[in-house]
């Protein structure tokens, strides 16, 4: 035990909780037998969701007072010469003599061991943060400053009642995890993208740009590796769509996945990225490695931020050029966002086929418009024919995603590039989401359809060998 021994003991500023009091009848006007019962189920919910933030404020108290305590008493830096386990024990230790020796707010047996497991998060891990990472079925974690923590589940936003005790507390989070992964966020470079443990996605940005305090956003990936049968599960595609997209894939076929925010281009891309044949090496490249190949053969590029003098900053650019000095056989872009693309391109057509990427577009017209402004943004003077005859040339397949407004992904559009006409890219849609409406529960009906069009690759991938009949592209509804 790493103990400085001081006196244990001093005044607990009153926490207790303020009684909740709710009205003894609610005055409701005339509505159906329904909506009664959604509203009692709605308030019922925010009285729990009020009653548990009240906790957790009582709990954060509580454990910032024996964090402080175990400042003074406990040698911290000598915990990180241990091994994590030895390092928990030793700090449970301190934790229970500390909290037997103060007999100022004494706690249950349930409360002393939450508050052990409390305080342990805030040393070794992420504080309050670590028990949203702990359930599966959040997507995203947005904090907007130290007492305001929004998560999504299925698709839809809630508050939480968790909060950090003040900004500086929010900060030492940060730190903590940008530290880990090379990185730094300070007022000279107030904003950073990283990636946690588990692969999860990171951002954060601190005054003076974010003006309500530091605000955090964590894009959730799942530990578990989903696949095509996931997607069909939650109704993401039809079998067909499925069965057409495997095909590409296994044949060479370069694909574009377009999308908005939080649409799940990336799941999709991971999910497309599983039917690249395991003897194939893969060469990934992303700003922030968060891609989760399934193949034993992969090279895994990720960005480089400029330093504290502003120097040795790698780009997404100068990893593409790279990667075609690697022998690839796939190459696979995690976003595209800038100059990369003019790159990209060009490996895709001089032989590197078979590449997937992803781009915030909201259509496929538009995820091709974006590619084309990429271009200029790389400072390429080039005519616009010959710039969209090269587009056309390179991109087979545009895969467009999208999250709608019941919280479900949805693949709503599969279209295939055809070529030019004139200055003009032109584009068949072969399978697409038809919708019909909304039910009353918020609920977007639709359908997935094949519009008829048989794709003109679909020549190619019989060639090779690949099971994709005519029936998959009959227009009927599935």
């Amino acid at each position: 035990m790493f103990f400085k021994r001081k006196n244990v003991g001093s005044a607990f500023p009153n926490s207790s909780q303020e009684t909740q009091t709710t009205p003894d009848s609610m005055s409701v006007t005339p509505q159906s037998a329904d909506n009664v019962t959604r509203s009692a189920a709605i308030e019922s919910k925010l009285q729990a969701i009020d009653e548990q933030r009240k906790q957790l404020e009582h709990d954060l108290a509580i454990k910032h007072y024996y964090h402080k305590k175990l400042l003074d008493t406990l040698d911290l830096g000598l915990l990180s010469h241990l091994d994590e386990d030895r390092a928990k024990e030793e700090l449970r230790e301190a934790v229970m003599q500390l909290i037997t020796e103060d007999q100022t707010h004494p706690l249950s047996s349930e409360a002393r061991n939450r508050m052990i497991r409390q305080i342990e998060d805030e040393v070794f891990g992420l504080g309050p943060l670590e028990p949203l990472l702990a359930d599966s079925t959040v997507s995203d974690i947005l904090v907007n400053g130290p007492k305001s923590i929004y998560v999504e589940r299925f698709g839809k936003l809630e508050k939480t009642p968790h909060t950090f005790l003040d900004d500086r507390h929010l900060r030492n989070i940060i730190d903590r995890i940008v530290s880990q992964v090379g990185r730094r966020i300070d007022e000279s470079s107030p904003m950073v993208d990283a990636r946690l443990k588990d692969g999860s996605r990171f951002n954060a940005i601190i005054p003076p740009l974010a003006i309500d305090g530091p605000s955090v956003s964590i894009r959730r990936f799942s530990v578990e590796r989903l696949n095509m049968g996931n997607l069909l599960e939650l109704n993401s595609l039809s079998p067909e769509m499925a069965k057409f997209l495997n095909a590409a894939v296994i044949g060479e076929l370069n694909i574009l996945i377009s999308g908005g925010t939080g649409s799940g281009k990336t799941t999709t891309l991971n999910i497309l990225s599983g039917f690249i044949p395991a003897n194939q090496r893969i060469v990934t490249i992303e700003d922030s490695a968060e891609l989760q190949m399934q193949q034993p053969h992969v090279v895994r590029l990720e960005t480089r931020p400029a330093n504290i003098e502003g120097k040795g900053e790698i780009s997404q650019r100068e990893l593409v050029k790279n990667s075609l000095r690697m022998r690839p056989d796939r190459i696979v872009v995690g976003e595209v966002r800038g100059s990369e693309a003019v790159d990209m391109l060009s490996a895709m057509n001089t032989g590197h086929d078979g590449s997937l990427a992803t781009i915030h577009a909201n259509t496929p017209r538009d995820a091709l418009s974006r590619v084309e402004n990429m271009f200029s943004m790389a400072g390429w003077n080039v005519s616009t024919k010959n710039l969209r005859s090269q587009i056309a040339s390179a991109i087979h397949l545009v895969v467009q995603m999208d999250r709608q407004e019941d919280g479900k992904r949805r693949m709503v559009s599969i279209q295939e590039i055809n070529g030019m006409e004139g200055e003009v890219i032109t584009m068949s849609e072969i399978f697409k989401f038809q919708r019909q409406g909304v039910d009353h529960d918020g609920n977007v009906l639709g359908e997935y359809i094949a519009t008829g069009i048989v794709p003109s690759c679909h020549d190619q991938l019989i060639k090779r060998g690949l099971d994709v009949p005519f029936d998959i592209f009959n227009e009927k509804l599935r």
